[in-house]
């Protein structure tokens, strides 16, 4: 129980810390942490997803999730449209505005991350580790993947 307590409590500082250094190019976006996570979910390179997929991915319900995507479109970053294989539901698709702002997103977490001090083959060790835990966990197997 002390190791899991420990990588938990690993786990928790690392976010605080990387979330912390983040501030500011968020800031600079006008994004939330919670805004710039569904803009880091959409991949721009793949078809829009479901709203549902991104609340799934993002662990929040529908209504949160509304109230994200009506931040992001109001400066710019996203829209909303009917998805084209279900008429009845609503994709979150990147505008060019939001696929810049989701790219600097990801190079400053990149940047900012503790883990970016870690050698290769440490981090290719973590991933596997990590990649395992999601996938026994409540996410979906291919979590890690699809963002």
């Amino acid at each position: 129980m002390d190791d899991l307590l420990g990588v938990v409590r690993a786990v928790h500082e690392i976010s605080m810390v990387t979330n912390t250094r983040l501030e500011p190019v968020l800031s600079r976006l006008r994004l939330t942490y919670q805004t710039a996570q569904a803009l880091w979910a959409v991949d721009p390179d793949l078809p829009a997803p479901p709203m549902r997929a991104v609340a799934q991915r993002l662990h929040c319900n529908a209504s949160n999730l509304t109230f994200i995507a009506k931040q992001l479109e109001d400066r710019g970053y996203a829209a909303r449209r009917r998805d084209p294989r279900d008429g009845r539901s609503s994709v979150l698709e990147l505008t060019a505005a939001g696929v810049r702002a989701r790219g600097e997103v990801i190079e400053a977490a990149l940047e900012a991350t503790p883990f970016a001090a870690l050698p290769p083959e440490d981090l290719r060790a973590l991933a596997g580790t990590l990649a395992r835990v999601a996938e026994t966990g409540s996410a979906p197997a291919n979590l890690l993947q699809d963002l």
